[in-house]
């Protein structure tokens, strides 16, 4: 078995060659895509050709905006930015292009539950109404752009319709587009202590139900934090190999998948990529993974 590992830590500094040495010399077999725009046909075949002569993956593009914002003209340029990421993603021919959906959280409602108005919670985002938002807002891009290699997903997210393995599936089967893939992103499924101190089986029974569809993977790290006179529990993230996620469990359902299913890190800084980095192929040699 073979695990693709990249992520973040790396610029593009508009020289492909140096990109993909940089990727080499990191310790990364996958790739993030560089954020260009669509028509600079040329630069992008250069990095198609230096990311292959290195045998590093293009794994994945991100569209990260708010795609369901509540004020109109928002989010109609945030949904072009998302056709425009899903047609650079196919351009580079990467396995998939990510989004968080987003929230209808604004400011002035009622709600006020948090001050991120990309992602933020809000009771709408989980709600029926908000499900159809999702199938909507995928099928829009996804036929916006009809891209021929590259699979659209949405981030799993602990308060949107992405939240467990089960609501995933029962998108993506009314999502009903083969241009839509499926995201995991094992720490973000942990939404109760029940789960936490039991991540393995969590992790196994989500590729169980979403291995046919999975094209991209996250790789982070998860602490509870809680104790008396605090009744309630608080989740931090934090880099691979720091919480008390189950990487055997994880990279060994990746690698059963097939295909080059790529594990990206995200979210922290260089010191910890490397630090993640290193634990999660200590973790895979252990496994038998290479």
């Amino acid at each position: 078995m073979a695990l693709r590992i990249g992520g973040y830590g790396i610029d593009y500094l508009g020289d492909p060659e140096a990109y993909a040495r940089a990727h080499l010399a990191f310790g990364y077999n996958a790739a993030y895509m560089p954020n260009i725009k669509i028509d600079s046909s040329d630069e992008i075949a250069a990095i198609v050709a230096a990311m292959a002569r290195a045998d590093i993956v293009i794994a994945e593009g991100g569209a990260w905006k708010n795609l369901v914002a509540h004020d109109d003209a928002i989010r109609k340029a945030n949904l072009d930015h998302a056709v425009h990421q899903l047609a650079l993603a196919d351009a580079f021919g990467a396995r998939a292009c990510v989004a968080y959906l987003g929230t209808v959280g604004h400011p002035g409602d009622p709600w006020q539950l948090s001050d991120n108005y990309d992602y933020g919670p809000h009771p709408d985002n989980q709600s029926e109404a908000g499900f159809a938002r999702a199938v909507d807002t995928a099928r829009y891009v996804i036929d916006a752009v009809k891209p021929r290699r590259t699979k659209f997903s949405l981030e799993m997210v602990p308060w949107l319709v992405t939240d467990t393995a089960e609501n995933y599936l029962k998108l993506l089967k009314a999502i009903d587009r083969p241009q839509f893939g499926a995201h995991i992103d094992a720490a973000n499924m942990v939404l109760s202590p029940r789960l936490y101190f039991d991540t393995g089986r969590m992790i196994r029974e989500a590729f169980d139900l979403l291995g046919p569809w999975v094209v991209s993977c996250h790789a982070k790290d998860i602490v509870m934090q809680g104790g008396p006179g605090n009744i309630s529990f608080h989740f931090n993230e934090v880099p691979p190999g720091d919480g008390n996620l189950d990487y055997g469990a994880y990279v060994t359902e990746i690698c059963r998948l097939g295909g080059d299913v790529p594990l990206m890190l995200e979210h922290f800084d260089v010191p910890a990529y490397r630090r993640g980095l290193a634990h999660i192929r200590q973790v895979a040699r252990a496994a038998g993974v290479d």
